[in-house]
């Protein structure tokens, strides 16, 4: 399993950095983002300390740490900032959480996280077609997840993107050590999605082209 899409307590997760990704190598994962929630109070506080944390862990163990942040609940308006100054600051994963239906999240908030070149729009919520095709032309990856509210979208958010050709990534937003999965459990989820096991063999293939470049990029920073 490759997930992108991880909290610990320097949000709202349950455990520190080290034991989430003890649990994830235990679990099998290859990798794992930590994407702790952002916005203007607390980006500098937490992404240097990810950075940190990944570099340190990195040496000692098999599971690659990508350290990021989650833009969320920002202003439209910051958005673009907040991810210049979230690489600035050394992350190597942005996420920005969109418009899930279960929160109220801010109009908008799609669009600028596109027009911002994130990484990830994770959680799209009803995305649009012309979203989607934006995320396509501008390389964003769209998330179908595992997690609870959030997933109730998933079904949506696969079918526009096939439309709109852009490409999908999988991940778990865990917040809790039960909340990571198996990569079969990925697959039930992207096939509960409406996908065929072809579509769902793209988004593996997907997550791993993002693995393979952002490994890259923490090779070059070390």
């Amino acid at each position: 399993m490759i997930d992108f899409h991880t909290h610990t307590y320097f949000s709202d997760g349950v455990l520190g950095p080290s034991e989430l990704v003890r649990r994830a190598l235990v679990a099998g994962y290859r990798a794992i983002g930590i994407a702790d929630h952002v916005d203007d109070s607390n980006l500098d506080f937490v992404c240097p300390r990810i950075v940190k944390v990944a570099r340190e862990l990195n040496d000692f163990q098999e599971t690659l740490v990508i350290p990021g942040v989650e833009i969320t609940h920002a202003p439209p308006g910051r958005t673009g900032d907040l991810v210049t100054r979230a690489r600035e600051l050394g992350a190597a994963l942005v996420v920005v959480h969109g418009e899930s239906p279960v929160e109220p999240v801010a109009p908008g908030t799609n669009r600028a996280a596109i027009e911002a070149g994130a990484d990830i729009l994770a959680h799209p919520g009803f995305i649009t077609l012309e979203e989607a095709k934006a995320a396509a032309q501008q390389g964003v990856f769209l998330e179908i997840t595992s997690r609870r509210g959030h997933s109730l979208t998933n079904g949506h958010v696969a079918r526009i993107s096939a439309e709109a050709g852009a490409a999908l990534v999988v991940n778990t937003d865990s917040h809790a050590p039960e909340d990571l999965i198996s990569r079969d459990s990925a697959l039930k989820i992207l096939m509960g999605a409406g996908m065929t096991l072809k579509e769902a063999e793209a988004v593996f293939r997907n997550n791993e082209t993002l693995f393979q470049s952002l490994k890259e990029k923490l090779a070059q920073s070390n």
